[in-house]
């Protein structure tokens, strides 16, 4: 595995948290305490993408007669134009 040497600067509170986490003994140092954090936390987005994506093609693969009515496609949507909307007029 190679090893990227990188300078980053965390929060107060981020710091505590991970100096907390050398001082149990969960790391061996700060390198270590970041980089197992940081593969937590993508192992765990991974799980929620692969929920989430089980549940789709089990939501997908139900036959129509068993589907929810949302309204209008402009109603289920509507918030998420306007928010795009604002967006595009900032730049």
């Amino acid at each position: 595995m190679s090893v990227q040497k990188q300078t980053v600067s965390f929060t107060d509170t981020a710091y505590a948290f991970a100096k907390e986490l050398v001082e149990a003994g969960e790391y061996p140092n700060m390198s270590a305490a970041v980089s197992g954090e940081l593969a937590k936390v993508k192992a765990e987005r991974e799980r929620e993408r692969s929920v989430l994506e089980a549940e789709l093609e089990r939501r997908l693969s139900l036959p129509l007669d068993q589907w929810e009515p949302v309204g209008e496609a402009t109603k289920v949507t509507g918030s998420a134009r306007e928010h795009l909307a604002a967006l595009t007029q900032r730049i």
